[in-house]
C-alpha cells in the first residue's frame, strides 16, 4: 500500500489503518524528512518517501519492487501519476483527495492524463471516490474500533495545534501548503 500526503490526518490514519488490515507493506509519501521519520518512527510505515527531494519513481522501484497493489491518494497530480504507473494489474485506487489541483479550474476529480488512464485500463486499476458522508451507517461501528485502536497503542494519533481564533487563517494557509503532522487543530479557548 502507498499513501500520498501520508503525514495528514486522513494519510496518516489510512496507512495505520493498512496495517492493521492486513497490508503487508506501507509505503507514506510526503514532504518533509520530519513527516518521513515520523511516519516510520511513530505511525508504524515501512517505509516513507520525501517527494520534495527524491526521485518518486525511483524510490517506488526500490521500496515496492513488486509493485503497488493498493494506493491511498490523497494529492492527485504527478505523484499520483508516478504510483499509477507502478501499481499491479488488478489493483486498487481509493481516492481521498487531490490537493495538488485544488487551485485549478477543473472537475474534480480531473481527468488522468492519457498515458496514465491507458496505464490504468490496461492494468485493470479500479478506482473509487472516497467521500465520508456516503459512509454514515458505518459511523459507530467505525469509531468504536477506532478508539479500541487508540486505547491499545496500536493507532497513534498526531495533531499540530495553533493558539488563538486569529490565527485560523495562517493555520489554514499552513495546512494547505503542508505545514502541519497529523490533524491541523486551532485552539480557541480551554
Amino acid at each position: 500500500m502507498v499513501v500520498s500526503g501520508a503525514a495528514g490526518a486522513c494519510g496518516s490514519l489510512a496507512g495505520q489503518i493498512g496495517f492493521l488490515e492486513g497490508c503487508s507493506r506501507v509505503v507514506g509519501i510526503c514532504g518533509t524528512n520530519e513527516k518521513c521519520s515520523t511516519l516510520v518512527s511513530e505511525m508504524g510505515f515501512d517505509a516513507a518517501i520525501n517527494y520534495k527531494e527524491e526521485d518518486v519513481v525511483q524510490r517506488l522501484r526500490v521500496l515496492c519492487p513488486d509493485g503497488v497493489d493498493v494506493y491511498f491518494d490523497n494529492v492527485g497530480g504527478g505523484i499520483s501519476y508516478a504510483v499509477i504507473a507502478h501499481m499491479n494489474p488488478n489493483s486498487h485506487i481509493i481516492l481521498c483527495g487531490q490537493i495538488s489541483q485544488y487551485n485549478n479550474d477543473m472537475l474534480h476529480p480531473p481527468p488522468l492524463p492519457p498515458a496514465i488512464e491507458e496505464i490504468r485500463k490496461a492494468r485493470n486499476i479500479t478506482s473509487e471516490r472516497f467521500i465520508l458522508l456516503n459512509y454514515t451507517d458505518k459511523y459507530p461501528a467505525s469509531t468504536a474500533q477506532l478508539c479500541q485502536w487508540i486505547k491499545e497503542g496500536k493507532l497513534k494519533v498526531r495533531e499540530t495545534v495553533v493558539n488563538g481564533l486569529e490565527n485560523i487563517g495562517a493555520a489554514f494557509v499552513s495546512m494547505m501548503s503542508g505545514g502541519n503532522i497529523g490533524k491541523q487543530i486551532v485552539h480557541v479557548s480551554d
